[in-house]
Order: structure tokens, then C-alpha cells, then sequence
């Protein structure tokens, strides 16, 4: 623990959903579900008028349609995301050689290490130029939470949501947990919180007057260790600059169960070439492939094999997860399919063999070239990034997902609102003008093509020079619970 706040956690606010509402006027001030469209999709995030009306993450898609059936639901664009990720982890970079990202939206930064803090009062400040500095780049809010650990820190930017400042003072830790749920904890999911609850345990407060002792009889040593001490406050976790991956994965889910042994086959082919492609462009390379199938009664199934070496081979990858397909019985259905790679390094073992088929499977893929494979809708939520459908793989009649960009040769830039029958439809209109028009054409007009995200910023504020330096402590006092929240 420090003697001051200084640690930072930034949770920007329902991201992908705010940037959807960023990036289309209509939907500023609407409800607004990102995620999984197909019957088994699943809610990756929601925005705040969304969430009124009972629409969380992780929640079915269905389910959410029948609590807010009049909100827009869009399917994820992963390549605003990241560009948007892009900018807000570099104004955090500037902050701190130590900041530790924790998804696309969420990080911590230890602003004492880039001296930039050094006291509750200087936190703050730069607190709040940090909220304001990502506002005028990408015109997205986030929470910022500070304190003398990790744990304070997250906990504090979760009670500031939405777009505010909580501020924990070292020394005002247990006053501030005592209250809260167990379920605010770290490590503390649903089963152990019903465990707990069994115990007559629902608040901090009471995990740290039950004792270490108690808590370690009835989770185990280290759980049991490790809640006590956060029970108390304590956390020494360092922030950590770069967090190792690993595994890498993707996975889909289907909308209708699949029986053609074939057509299973054939996709787990597809999700062991995508990935390699996840696999290569972090550069690094795995030794062990696993594949996940989960059958029609949701009974979930896991096989792994370990290679001789690291490979990024597509080849390599595709014929393990085929092998590991063959020791699994598929028959009554399957639901979900997964192929990713552990054991992850930073080089290769190279496989001449396998380079080799490798280029077997390309001229055999080129000369089936126009063959169309009905892909299934994919699941979002804990797995959403990994999951999302690429368009390349989709069938022509839902090539046009909703809420993806195009462009019209004659009316410009837009986004499709929904396509079926052979139409789609689509509201033209880009981010800063009024709402605008809506247009509906044939999904094969010739004038009409996929786009790239436009920048939800036309012409963002300039903080080339910012940080300057330390700042300058204000007068006035500082919260001892929870510091200044911003509205």
C-alpha cells in the first residue's frame, strides 16, 4: 500500500456502445446494445439508457430484445475499437512508463513512476486533465478511479461510473470497504459469493471480522489468505507494464446446432486459420493447440495436443485441431466450436514439412475458390473480440451486418441500420452532423460497398505537449472517503 493515491485505473464508459453512439448521431441518447445478433448471441455491452430498462453484459441477446425491443443492435466493430484503444493508451503512456492495460477499454498507471503525482492533491488534478484529455481526442468519457493500490483503484473508478473521479485516501480503506458487497472483491464471483453468503458473510466488513482463519476453513489457503487481506485494504500488487499473454483463441457459436461431421471439420479448419492470423499479428508463436467443442446438451469437451515446438504455422495448427476433432464424438449436435494455442513464444520452430503442405492446402483452397460456406452467427461476451464475424466469411445475404459502415457512390458515408429480403437498409449520416437520412437498396447494388470506421473526432484537440510537467497542488481539501467525484 502507498502513502499516497497515485495509482490510477481508467474504465472507459460502456466503450463499445458510446463509441457506436459517438459515431452515429440518430443514437445519441438512445439505447444501444452491441454483441451477438443471432439467437445465441450474447450482449457485449449496453449503453446507459440500455441499462435502465434492465439490459446488462453477458446477457442473451433474446433476452435483451424482449426487455428493449425498440433499442439499436449492433454487431461489434472491432476496428474502431481498437483505433479508439490506440488513442486512449497512448495519452496513458504519457503519463507513466508503467501503465498496464486490462482489455481495450481499461488500464492502470502508475503515475508516481512517471512523476507526474506525488500526493493526493496532484493525483487528482491529473485525474481530471487525463478525463478531460480523452474526451477532446476521441469524444468518449471514462471513469477514473485513484488510490494506493490496484485493487482501491478499481473499485474507486467503478463507484465513479458514469464519466466521474473517486479519489481514495490511504488510511480510509477499511471505513470505505466495510459496506460494500463481497462481491466488489477481486476473485469473488457468483459461486464463492453464494458460498460466503451460506456462511452468513454478504459485506467486507463481515469478512474481516470473521478472520483468517475462518476464511481460509472455508475457501482454502490461499483464497482464503488472500480475501482477508483484501478485506483489509491490503493489496501490493505492482503495476505491471507488460502483461504476457497466454493463450490465444477464437471460438463461434451457432445459431443451429451442426451434424455434417464435414461441416464441423470444415470449421474447425476456418477457426484454426483465424487463429494463426491473431497468433501472427502479435508475433508470437505456441506449442500446444486445443481445441473446444461444446455438444447439443451444453456438455463442453477439451482436447489439447503439445507439438514438438512454437510454430505459427496455419498448416501445423489447422491439422492438430483436425486431430484432436477425430478423438471427440459430435454425434447429436454441436453448439459451439474453439480452436486456440497455448504456451506462447516469441519465436518459431520452423517446419519445412509442414511449409510444404501448407502450400498443398492454398492450391487446393484456390481451385474450390467461390465455394460459400455458411458460417455461423458468433456468441459475444467474455470472448466477443475473438468471435466477432468477418464479413469475407459471411454468405451474400448478410454481408451488410448491422451497424457496419458503407459507402454509396452517390450519397457518401453511412451505416447499416438492417438488411433481409434482399434489401438493406441504410441511415447516411457520419459522427458530428445532425441524424440522418435513410435510404434502403439491393444487398448487390453496385454502387454500394463495405467502409472503414470514420474517426469519431474530426479535428481532436492538440496534446502534443501534455503532460508539461508535475502539477501544481490547488487549494482546497481533498475527501478523506472518496475524494472529488465529477459528474
Amino acid at each position: 500500500m502507498r502513502a499516497a493515491p497515485t495509482i490510477l485505473h481508467l474504465d472507459m464508459d460502456a466503450f463499445y456502445a458510446s463509441a457506436e453512439q459517438a459515431a452515429k448521431p440518430s443514437l445519441r441518447g438512445k439505447a444501444v446494445v452491441v454483441g451477438g445478433l443471432g439467437p445465441r448471441g450474447v450482449v457485449a455491452t449496453a449503453s446507459y439508457e440500455a441499462r435502465r430498462l434492465g439490459v446488462h453484459s453477458a446477457m442473451p441477446t433474446a433476452q435483451a430484445r424482449r426487455l428493449a425491443p425498440n433499442a439499436a443492435y449492433l454487431v461489434p466493430r472491432f476496428a474502431l475499437y481498437r483505433t479508439v484503444s490506440d488513442q486512449v493508451m497512448e495519452l496513458l503512456g504519457r503519463l507513466s512508463p508503467l501503465v498496464e492495460p486490462l482489455s481495450l477499454d481499461e488500464a492502470f498507471v502508475d503515475l508516481e513512476a512517471g512523476g507526474v503525482a506525488d500526493d493526493a492533491e496532484s493525483a487528482r488534478v491529473m485525474g481530471e486533465q487525463l478525463r478531460a484529455a480523452i474526451h477532446a481526442v476521441t469524444g468518449l468519457s471514462g471513469s477514473v478511479g485513484l488510490a494506493g493500490s490496484k485493487m482501491l483503484a478499481k473499485i474507486a473508478s467503478e463507484e465513479a461510473k458514469p464519466d466521474g473521479l473517486l479519489l481514495i485516501e490511504p488510511g480510509t480503506e477499511r471505513e470505505l470497504l466495510a459496506p460494500m458487497p463481497v462481491r466488489i472483491l477481486p476473485g469473488v464471483g457468483p459461486a464463492t459469493g453464494d458460498h460466503l453468503r451460506r456462511a452468513g458473510m454478504t459485506t467486507v466488513q463481515d469478512l474481516a471480522e470473521a478472520g483468517e482463519a475462518e476464511l481460509v476453513r472455508l475457501v482454502g489457503r490461499a483464497h482464503g489468505v488472500s480475501l482477508y487481506r483484501m478485506a483489509l485494504g491490503l493489496d501490493d500488487r505492482p503495476v505491471v507494464a507488460e502483461r504476457d499473454a497466454k493463450s490465444v483463441s477464437v471460438e463461434d457459436t451457432f445459431d443451429i446446432d451442426l451434424h455434417d461431421r464435414v461441416r464441423v471439420r470444415t470449421e474447425v479448419e476456418r477457426l484454426a486459420g483465424r487463429c494463426v492470423e491473431r497468433l501472427r499479428a502479435a508475433q508470437r508463436s505456441g506449442r500446444t493447440v486445443v481445441l473446444k467443442v461444446r455438444r447439443y446438451d451444453f456438455s463442453t469437451l477439451t482436447r489439447s495436443e503439445t507439438l514438438r515446438g512454437p510454430t505459427d504455422d496455419p498448416t501445423v495448427v489447422r491439422e492438430a485441431a483436425a486431430r484432436l476433432l477425430e478423438a471427440v464424438d459430435t454425434t447429436g449436435g454441436v453448439r459451439l466450436l474453439g480452436v486456440g494455442v497455448t504456451g506462447l513464444a516469441d519465436f518459431t520452430q520452423e517446419d519445412l514439412f509442414a511449409q510444404a503442405a501448407d502450400a498443398r492446402h492454398a492450391a487446393e483452397a484456390e481451385a474450390q475458390e467461390g465455394t460459400a460456406v455458411d458460417g455461423g452467427t458468433t456468441d459475444t461476451g467474455a470472448t466477443v473480440e475473438e468471435t466477432a464475424p468477418e464479413s469475407a466469411e459471411l454468405p451474400s445475404a448478410r454481408r451488410w451486418p448491422a451497424g457496419h459502415d458503407v459507402r454509396h457512390a452517390v450519397h457518401g458515408h453511412g451505416w447499416v441500420q438492417g438488411s433481409g429480403v434482399g434489401r438493406v437498409t441504410v441511415r447516411f449520416e457520419e459522427p458530428g452532423d445532425e441524424p440522418g437520412r435513410v435510404r434502403t437498396f439491393r444487398i448487390d447494388d453496385p454502387e454500394l460497398s463495405p467502409a472503414d470506421p470514420l474517426p469519431l473526432v474530426r479535428d481532436p484537440a492538440d496534446y502534443s505537449s501534455w503532460p508539461a510537467s508535475l502539477p501544481k497542488s490547488r487549494s482546497g481539501p481533498v475527501s478523506s472517503m472518496g475524494g472529488e467525484s465529477s459528474p
